[in-house]
């Protein structure tokens, strides 16, 4: 019933993924999520930090697409000055954003990870497209909005049926 909402790989932060594991298992396009994902849900421009991982992504070969449930205005202003494709109100796991930026990367689903903080949104919305799904723990809960509030409560609760039917374990984090 919820192994929709299982990641393959749970990381703490995109810099603990393996760009090079990724790219040599043939994945070649990124859709990442971008409140509590790359940034806090309030920072509006990208740390010195992020920006030199997303020029590692890029020069490593991959396509990045931002895919954001948040507004224009907050997804463009952060996206834009990193050169990167974006799609915003993107009503996650609503399978619409996924297609649209597959579409904009010119790559089959298969080789293509979905990076995110939300069970519900970007895992479920991944893996109903058969993406590689990577789960980070959020950056900053506090910032966030009520329905991630609500998504967040529903996580915990899925979290603990998963443990006890053995579906997730918490040495499986890297």
């Amino acid at each position: 019933m919820f192994e929709g909402l299982i990641p393959r790989l749970r990381v703490r932060t995109v810099y603990d993924i393996d760009l090079q594991l990724l790219k040599e298992q043939g994945y070649k396009g990124i859709i990442t999520d971008l409140d509590n994902t790359l940034v806090g849900a309030k920072d509006p421009l990208a740390t010195p930090q992020l920006s030199a991982w997303l020029e590692e992504v890029k020069r490593q070969g991959f396509d990045v697409i931002i895919v954001s449930n948040n507004n224009f205005t907050r997804v463009s202003r952060f996206a834009t000055p990193l050169n990167i494709q974006f799609v915003h109100a993107a009503r996650k796991p609503s399978q619409r954003a996924f297609h649209q930026a597959v579409k904009l990367m010119g790559l089959p689903s298969k080789q293509v990870v979905v990076v995110g903080d939300q069970m519900l949104t970007d895992v479920l919305g991944g893996n109903r497209m058969d993406m590689y799904t990577i789960l980070v723990q959020p950056i900053a809960i506090r910032d966030e909005g009520w329905m991630t509030k609500v998504n967040r409560r529903i996580e915990r609760i899925v979290t603990s049926r998963l443990r006890k039917k053995g579906l997730w374990h918490e040495e499986e984090q890297h």
